[in-house]
Order: C-alpha cells, then sequence, then structure tokens
C-alpha cells in the first residue's frame, strides 16, 4: 500500500494514511481513460441541431413555370434543396450522441484516474478543509497555502461552507465520493482528498 502523508490546511504534516493499491495503484491504460472521457462528453451534447427537410420548409407545391419552352432548366417546386430557401439534404436532426462503456470499465477508468494523480505526485490528503463560514477569500488563501492553482475536492459528505465559497473561484470544483469521474479527474491537475472521504472511494470502487 502506498503511504501518504496527511496535512492541514497549512501544508503542515499531521499524520499519514495508507491507500489501497487497488484503487491508487492501478496500471494506467490512456485507451480505456479516453474512451471513458468520449463517453462523458458525448453525453453532454445537446443534440439539438436541426434543419427542415424540403417538406418542412414554407413554399408552394406549385411547378413554377411549365415544363417546356421556356429556355429555364426544369423545375417542379420552390422547395427544392437546389434553390434559395429551399430544404436541406441529410441536415441534422434532434439525436442524443450518448453511448454507453460497461459498469466495470468505468469504475477501473476512475481507478486509472486515481492511480494517474498519484503517480503524478499531484494527490494531496488534507484532514480537514477548515472553512467555517461561506467566505472565497477563505478558500482561495487555503488554496495558495497549499500551493494548488486548479483542483478536483473531494469531500466525505455534502458541505454548503465549502461549496459556496469555491463556486466562483475558477480551476475548483468541489464534488462528493459518489459523483467521482475520469473527466473530471484528468480535467483538474491536482486532485485533493479530505481524510475521511478515502474509505468512501475505496469502498464504492472496490464493491
Amino acid at each position: 500500500m502506498a503511504v501518504v502523508d496527511v496535512v492541514n490546511i497549512k501544508k503542515e504534516k499531521v499524520g499519514e494514511v495508507e491507500l489501497a493499491d487497488a484503487v491508487f495503484g492501478v496500471e494506467v491504460k490512456p485507451g480505456i481513460l479516453h474512451e471513458i472521457v468520449r463517453m462523458q462528453r458525448a453525453k453532454r451534447r445537446a443534440g439539438t441541431a436541426c434543419t427542415k427537410t424540403r417538406s418542412e420548409v414554407r413554399g408552394s407545391n406549385a411547378k413554377p413555370w411549365r415544363q417546356k419552352g421556356t429556355g429555364r432548366a426544369r423545375a417542379g417546386s420552390k422547395r427544392s434543396p437546389l434553390w434559395r430557401g429551399g430544404g436541406t439534404v441529410f441536415g441534422p436532426k434532434p439525436r442524443s450522441y450518448a453511448f454507453k462503456v460497461p459498469k466495470k470499465v468505468r469504475r477501473l477508468g476512475v481507478r486509472m484516474a486515481l492511480s494517474a494523480r498519484l503517480a503524478e505526485n499531484n494527490l494531496t490528503v488534507v484532514d480537514d478543509m477548515g472553512l467555517e463560514e461561506i467566505k472565497t477569500k477563505k478558500f482561495v488563501e487555503a488554496m495558495q497555502s497549499l500551493a494548488i492553482d486548479n483542483a478536483l475536492i473531494v469531500i466525505p459528505e455534502r458541505n454548503e461552507v465549502v461549496e459556496k465559497s469555491c463556486r466562483n473561484v475558477p480551476g475548483y470544483k468541489v464534488i462528493v465520493p459518489e459523483g467521482l469521474n475520469v473527466y473530471d479527474i484528468l480535467l483538474h491537475r491536482h486532485l485533493v482528498l479530505v481524510q475521511p472521504a478515502i474509505d468512501k472511494i475505496e469502498q464504492r470502487l472496490l464493491a
């Protein structure tokens, strides 16, 4: 098991914690991480782009002019895709871009992302966030003390004080263990774990 220092909000060592190799010591395979990030981003796509076909645009069904004798090319409808204002051929329609990745693979991906942050020395364990009131300034000072400028912070349970203190600061996000995912871990350079959250993360990923 990897042993990591536990620090307080002033970056002073206050203890140590063991991290399970089955969660934080997994071999990282970029292909799996890539597939999971693709899945997460695809699910977030709105898929609302829509164009009108020739049956949906405004315009008469009448033939614009007779078939022969005018010297012009034959035409059957103002709504032809060849005409300005006509319908669109094979244009986008509302759709879902989502696709599925097996649950076991998604869990493996989270373990790989956690392992990658630990291997890069970009994982910090703190004993407590040390915020007693909703104060953005206090949160920024805490991150400056830890020398972290971009981080995903995992807290053991919902905490309005921590969540609201950081929500206006770009580059930071606070989540609970149940919401831990590959995209958010990889999107932020650092991973900050509040110590009580580690047990919940390991229980969830080893279940």
